[in-house]
């Protein structure tokens, strides 16, 4: 049985349309294997007026007549209605329905006309309703354009929007209890936030015995998870993995990019647009810059399975099938905190804001020529630099020296003149007995230990 963890906002919202007097149509979007489904289907769980359909490939015809048997199951009396879709909305408009479509998208791909049709009978029968409208899809591309873009027919219908996010760390760990907090940053760093990766962990075995079952075993539940959702999504999918590839192995600019995949760097753009817009790779800059004026913008994969996935298991399937049960201890563990370190930083970024009493504008990571910072968060009482070490060393005082000399090199036109900057240390083994007595002597120094960082 699936589990359910967090979504008490999404849940409330939509709680709140179907109870509402009014008409509305709601949009639920998001990566696959976030829990979309399972959200709405909880959402209607005790409910009698609600009309569940999970649309599939098939022809329109047989999509059509898959809806009806969903709804004559709910309301029988509708059983005679013509059978089309503008005519069964309507009906279902009179009786006040909650009427959720599920992966939309597979309706749209046979019928292109029907986004227009539902928006007819939208404008001229249901908006006087109590009906609530669900549409909901997984691929995002043909959710922007088709449903949410301006020139799509059902713009300006919408009366919500739910943009399904990964869970955040502390909701994941409800997967792992058991997890000391090393762990638990390691486990989150395979697996990410997307529930279907996470419902795979027994939380009673060890990481490295759940990441070989499932992820680095042919017999795995994970093991050709990216694969597929790839060449589901894509035309040529063989260039994206070349890409993704480069990316899960530190490549970071284009041209770093473009070199380990063997491609021209100018055709890159395209392809990183792609796997920008399916949400699998994100395009970042330094924190101080604007989004759309910076031209230092570095690429990272998003989703954490990718990332693993593409670093460990891409390219190296004969040497896993080779190793066996082994594969996790020779191939993994030895790269883990290596592997682990970008993504520990990110989650410092994230812990930050709900750590400090301050206002933050903006977090993330800065950089300028030589010198970066892990975390440079943006306040109205100044900045505040932090440094994040995933290594089994204890952290020294040279560190701070070392932090407090690149912050120096940081300018923030729009921050305030006077404000100093606050330090903050984030670290796997703890703290060496000089930083310690350093830290404890001053305001502008905190120490932040991994348990701070997953709560």
């Amino acid at each position: 049985m699936e589990r359910f963890v967090d979504r008490d906002l999404e849940l409330d919202q939509l709680t709140d349309c179907y109870e509402s007097e009014t008409a509305d149509l709601l949009v639920i979007y998001g990566r696959r294997r976030l829990g979309k489904s399972e959200l709405v289907r909880q959402s209607i769980a005790d409910r009698e007026d609600a009309v569940y359909y999970q649309a599939v490939e098939s022809t329109a015809q047989n999509q059509l007549e898959r809806f009806v048997d969903a709804v004559t199951v709910q309301f029988p009396s509708l059983r005679n209605v013509r059978r089309d879709w503008e005519v069964l909305l309507e009906a279902l408009g009179e009786e006040d329905a909650i009427v959720i479509i599920d992966e939309f998208p597979f309706l749209i791909e046979e019928d292109e006309s029907l986004p227009s049709r539902i928006q007819r009978v939208w404008d001229m029968e249901l908006q006087e309703t109590g009906m609530t409208l669900v549409l909901v899809g997984s691929s995002i591309s043909v959710m922007e354009d088709k449903v949410l873009s301006g020139s799509a027919p059902l713009y300006g219908r919408r009366t919500a929007t739910i943009d399904l996010e990964p869970l955040s760390v502390a909701d994941a760990r409800q997967f792992f209890p058991a997890y000391d907090p090393e762990t638990a940053i390691a486990a989150w760093s395979i697996y990410g936030g997307t529930p279907y990766y996470l419902q795979t962990i027994d939380s009673e075995q060890q990481l490295g015995t759940n990441v070989q079952q499932a992820i680095l075993s042919e017999r795995g539940l994970l093991y050709s998870e990216p694969e597929f959702l790839l060449r589901t999504e894509l035309r040529q999918p063989n260039t994206y993995f070349s890409i993704l590839r480069a990316l899960a192995h530190g490549r970071r600019t284009p041209n770093e990019i473009a070199g380990m995949a063997g491609m021209d760097s100018d055709s890159l753009s395209t392809y990183l647009q792609k796997l920008r817009r399916l949400r699998l790779v994100e395009r970042h800059i330094p924190v101080t810059e604007s989004p759309r004026a910076s031209k230092r913008g570095r690429y990272r994969i998003a989703a954490p399975l990718f990332r693993f996935w593409f670093r460990f298991v891409y390219g190296n399937q004969d040497q896993l099938r080779m190793l066996g049960d082994d594969a996790y201890d020779e191939l993994v563990a030895p790269e883990l905190a290596d592997y682990v370190s970008p993504l520990f930083e990110r989650l410092c970024q994230q812990a930050l804001p709900d750590l400090l009493d301050r206002r933050f504008r903006d977090i993330g990571q800065w950089w300028f020529k030589e010198h970066e910072l892990d975390v440079l968060g943006l306040t109205d009482e100044g900045l505040v630099a932090g440094e994040c070490k995933f290594t089994s060393q204890p952290v020294s005082e040279g560190v701070l020296t070392d932090l407090e000399r690149t912050t120096s090199n940081v300018r923030w036109s729009k921050g305030p003149a006077d404000g100093e900057p606050l330090y903050v240390l984030c670290s796997r083994s703890g703290y060496s007995d000089d930083l310690e007595r350093v830290a404890g002597s001053r305001d502008d120094v905190l120490l932040l230990e991994l348990s701070d960082i997953i709560t």
